[in-house]
């Protein structure tokens, strides 16, 4: 044994912090996942937190009963934002942590950057998430929606997250992204100033030239997320995936493509937990149904019969399914923003939340835009929807 290391074995034995015996590699890599109960945890990154597989959305809340009955599963991490239900998710939040302890439920929670917020402002928002989720930290600190590189090292958020961690207002930071995913993820990783990446990623995200693809041929081209997926991780930078079971963004009936003794939706989160850089799925659970649903996939592998379903499903419903690349924004010579209104015609349409879906259609002020019918965003689109028409059909039901 080297004297640098008997000297370390030594001090930590008269510590108490070492068995009697060091292993061969006495500095082991964490394992990346854990299993306990009925529930596996993966290590979210660098942040060393074990997350549940599944994790629990809070745009809405479950009802009490089930809320407590997801967490008495095994869930662990719920995801939030000052905005969900004017602030009752937190407060909701709040209540079940004082129940089953801070220490045992990973809060993760969101505020926004608007063009006229301040560091001040920043500042307030985060200290009133605490306030409702009555505690003394946050475990993930996100930036609310990021669709512009320039956002992540925004002047405004660094001072902002620079204050609150050394007031000791949140432990982790992060950043969740719903559209220009490319462009997003490319910068956090270049920056590395967030340790936890939180991204839409869904079976529509299939690459070229995956195997076995007999349904359709190089329907959805290249996504080019994968990549960088993979090298976040290696970077340690936890990866949360959302909007995983977005069939035009909503839970339908997809018997059709049901496999074997699996639904389509089960199919669909295998198929994103498959990837070993994501560390869990934000999923939105309403029913006990749906909880059954969702939990029931935690360990599972996908399977060959499941796959091809999926192939099926992307082949028949992606000609009308946005990815919110933002190429239609970016090519637009009126700089609309489709993809965050296509998002508002998804809660719409597919969700059921009519309400928020008209508030965030009437925050974006749509009189100011007068679209000249060009065609620019769907010469653009590199999936070939009829963007017009989405466009027109949001005018009429949010409006």
């Amino acid at each position: 044994m080297s004297s640098r290391r008997f000297f370390l074995q030594s001090s930590l034995l008269a510590l108490g912090v070492l068995p009697f015996s060091l292993p061969a590699h006495p500095f082991p890599s964490p394992p990346q996942r854990i299993k306990r109960g009925e529930m596996i945890y993966r290590r979210l990154g660098r942040t060393g937190f074990y997350v549940s597989e599944i994790s629990l959305g809070s745009s809405p809340l479950p009802e009490w009963g089930l809320f407590r009955e997801i967490i008495d599963r095994g869930v662990n991490y719920i995801d939030s934002s000052h905005t969900y239900q004017g602030g009752n998710a937190e407060r909701q939040i709040g209540r079940l942590c004082r129940q089953v302890g801070r220490d045992k439920i990973y809060v993760a929670t969101k505020f926004h950057l608007r063009d006229h917020d301040t560091i001040s402002s920043i500042i307030r928002t985060v200290e009133g998430s605490l306030r409702r989720l009555q505690s003394d930290y946050i475990d993930v600190l996100m930036i609310h929606g990021v669709s512009k590189a320039s956002q992540l090292t925004d002047d405004r958020v660094l001072e902002a997250f620079a204050r609150l961690k050394k007031a000791g207002k949140y432990r982790y930071r992060g950043i969740s992204c719903h559209q220009n995913h490319l462009e997003v993820m490319a910068q956090a990783i270049k920056c590395d100033l967030y340790d936890v990446i939180q991204i839409g990623y869904n079976v529509y995200d299939l690459q070229k030239g995956e195997k076995p693809i007999r349904t359709y041929s190089d329907y959805l081209g290249t996504s080019g997320l994968k990549p960088l997926l993979r090298q976040a991780a290696r970077q340690g930078i936890g990866l949360v995936a959302m909007k995983t079971l977005k069939v035009g963004g909503r839970r339908q009936d997809l018997t059709a493509f049901r496999s074997e003794s699996s639904s389509i939706y089960q199919a669909m989160l295998k198929w994103v937990l498959a990837n070993p850089s994501i560390s869990t799925v934000v999923t939105e659970m309403l029913t006990y149904q749906q909880m059954e649903e969702d939990l029931a996939v935690v360990g599972q592998t996908l399977t060959k019969a499941e796959r091809k379903s999926l192939y099926r499903l992307v082949a028949c419903t992606g000609h009308l399914t946005c990815r919110l690349c933002g190429t239609c924004e970016k090519a637009c010579p009126q700089s609309i923003p489709l993809p965050t209104i296509f998002r508002y015609l998804h809660y719409f349409e597919g969700q059921g939340k009519e309400s928020l879906a008209r508030e965030g259609w009437a925050s974006l002020n749509p009189t100011r835009w007068a679209c000249l019918n060009c065609g620019e965003c769907e010469r653009n689109c590199p999936y070939h929807l009829p963007v017009r028409q989405f466009y027109r059909r949001a005018q009429i039901l949010l409006s």
